[in-house]
């Protein structure tokens, strides 16, 4: 527990200082007019409060993941925690800061477009495709689990659970094409805040939880090797497989697709530390209270005390603890903690495909025949992605292997971009900022392809000599590229 409270007090020291030198390097002006109003238009660009964008942007970048990634990451013992603190000081917090401020820079452009600017257009291309593939596989997972869970708590007639499932499927698909058309201030600018404060009120109250039983869980210095392998972790190395099984509690390329939608709500660039860097840290803050939570339920007789084993899947280990610890009330939270959340962050993620396809056709959104014209054909693709989840058997565990590298993978194309962004407009040698978490982040989607079930299947002690070979690499790479841009004395932005 001394390493849980260490963890919880180090994020808030990074967010005031390390957030403090984030915002410095970036260097908002407060005066400087933001999108939303220079052109509101009344369905993307509408200026909302701090407050409500902070929600907002806290729920879009979190839904269930820093609770489930927490809770499987939990599984190889305490050295999730420091992958929490550092990723997210260093850079979850500082990508998302950066995705959101330089989107506010260039009239809230979605991450392609950003992409392109800083990379090249072949780049944005592909990473279009990329973007639109992975918000998709969230659209379809992110529709698949709250239906199973919907389809047991509340089964339709005597047809069985496929029906009940299939039922449920169809409800929240419609609800995706009804949030996904309306402007944003009618559904999520008004129900989000909602969900977002019961994730919060659940982690706090979770937090107290864990301060009053304090359980003899692992600490830093027990070790931080995987101490779990007969909890669903056997043969997995924790590096490279730790940092993709943790994601949005550390870092995750999903929210640099999110962050511009609040940049299109926002009303000044000061906003950005609290809005960005600052949702960032309170989903790592999150994800370490469900990090101690799981550790509690795998390591030391949490599971049985709520009546439930080490073999548990994350939904139930969310259910059975909710309900043990909170009562009525946990029972309530933990069912807008797995069913609510994840259906907010799919429908974000369903509006961020089309507006990152408008943005790239140059299609305006405002008239709601050229919204449908966009989102049709991406609801489509999305269910056949999820008609994949329903035939097989095995279907979703393939899906979300996928989407979690396909998540880091798009990280570290943002955290190159943000990279050449600093190069590109004078800031010095602050590009370090980025550039060694980009660096990293190559090498773990690159050790993990090569290592894992989905990838080569090298054998895993090959991980750390790939992983610096690839981090070494990227290094000389971009000092490559740098010493060209510089002896040509470009400049953007």
């Amino acid at each position: 527990m001394y390493s849980f409270v260490i963890s919880v007090v180090a994020l808030i020291l990074g967010y005031l200082f390390y957030g403090k030198l984030v915002e410095k390097v970036f260097g908002p002006e407060p005066a400087r007019p933001t999108p939303s109003m220079v052109h509101p238009d009344g369905m993307d660009f509408v200026p909302m409060p701090l407050w409500k964008i902070y929600m907002i942007q806290f729920l879009n970048i979190a839904g269930t993941g820093p609770i489930f990634g927490a809770i499987m990451g939990a599984k190889f013992g305490p050295s999730a925690y420091l992958w929490i603190v550092f990723g997210c000081i260093f850079a979850g917090a500082v990508h998302d800061y950066f995705s959101g401020m330089i989107s506010l820079r260039h009239d809230g452009a979605a991450f392609p477009e950003l992409v392109g600017t800083y990379l090249g257009e072949t780049t944005k291309k592909v990473m279009l495709v990329f973007s639109l593939i992975l918000l998709l596989l969230v659209g379809a997972v992110f529709v698949y689990s709250p239906a199973i869970i919907l389809g047991d708590i509340a089964p339709i007639g005597n047809y069985g659970n496929l029906f009940s499932v299939m039922f449920w499927i169809v409800v929240v698909f419609i609800y995706y094409v009804i949030a996904t058309l309306l402007p944003i201030d009618k559904i999520i600018g008004r129900i989000y805040p909602v969900f977002a404060f019961a994730l919060l009120f659940m982690a706090f109250a979770l937090m107290i939880g864990l301060l009053v039983k304090w359980p003899h869980i692992p600490e830093l210095w027990d070790g931080l090797q995987n101490m779990g392998p007969s909890v669903g972790v056997k043969g997995q190395t924790v590096f490279p497989c730790l940092f993709i099984t943790i994601a949005c509690g550390a870092i995750s390329g999903f929210h640099a697709t999110q962050s511009p939608l609040m940049a299109r709500c926002m009303r000044s660039e000061k906003l950005g530390r609290p809005v960005f860097y600052g949702a960032m840290i309170t989903e790592g803050i999150v994800a370490l209270v469900w990090a101690a939570v799981s550790s509690y339920f795998f390591f030391d007789g949490g599971a049985a005390e709520v009546g439930s084993s080490i073999s548990a899947q994350a939904p139930e280990v969310v259910t059975k603890v909710s309900e043990g610890w909170l009562g009525l009330l946990g029972g309530v939270l933990a069912v807008l903690g797995v069913v609510a959340a994840p259906i907010t962050s799919g429908d974000t993620a369903f509006r961020s495909a089309r507006i990152i396809v408008a943005d790239f056709v140059k299609y305006g959104q405002k008239p709601v025949k050229n919204r449908l014209i966009v989102a049709i054909p991406l609801f489509c693709v999305s269910g056949l992605m999820l008609w994949y989840n329903v035939a097989d058997a095995n279907g979703f565990n393939k899906v979300w292997s996928w989407f979690g590298w396909a998540n880091q993978t798009l990280a570290v194309f943002m955290l190159w971009t943000i990279t050449s962004y600093l190069a590109r407009t004078r800031k010095g040698h602050w590009y370090i900022i980025t550039m060694l978490p980009a660096a990293f982040m190559t090498s773990v989607v690159t050790t993990y392809i090569c290592v894992s079930g989905i990838g080569l299947r090298i054998p895993g002690k090959w991980s750390v000599p790939i992983g610096a070979v690839v981090f070494i690499i990227a290094i000389g790479l971009w000092y490559k590229w740098y010493t060209g841009f510089t002896s040509r004395k470009e400049t953007l932005g």
